[in-house]
């Protein structure tokens, strides 16, 4: 009797592998986002505000425009290269649709 049930296959022991391969470059490259979204929102536009408003940027100084819009576009550039990314790792493990 076989086991035809989801994500068995005649070769689970590089099934598991590839799974675990996969995961592993998914959840790494989510760990690098996440603490790049982290230095931006709450280091720019929080801890360190006091230092970057010297500077401005079209008028408004640099700390406070990172608290409010710019750690918003730093997210979106962050959704945009997770997407192309992900297509990366999906196609290099057969897993595209």
């Amino acid at each position: 009797m076989s086991d035809n049930s989801p994500g068995a296959s005649e070769t689970d022991g590089t099934t598991s592998a590839n799974e675990s391969a996969y995961w592993s470059q998914n959840i790494r490259l989510l760990w690098t986002l996440m603490s790049i979204w982290f230095v931006v929102s709450f280091g720019a536009g929080i801890l360190f505000r006091d230092f970057l408003d010297q500077f401005s940027i079209g008028g408004y100084p640099l700390g406070f425009w990172f608290a409010q819009q710019g750690s918003i576009y730093v997210f979106i550039l962050l959704i945009v290269f997770y997407s192309i990314r992900m297509k990366r790792i999906e196609r290099q493990y057969d897993l595209d649709d």
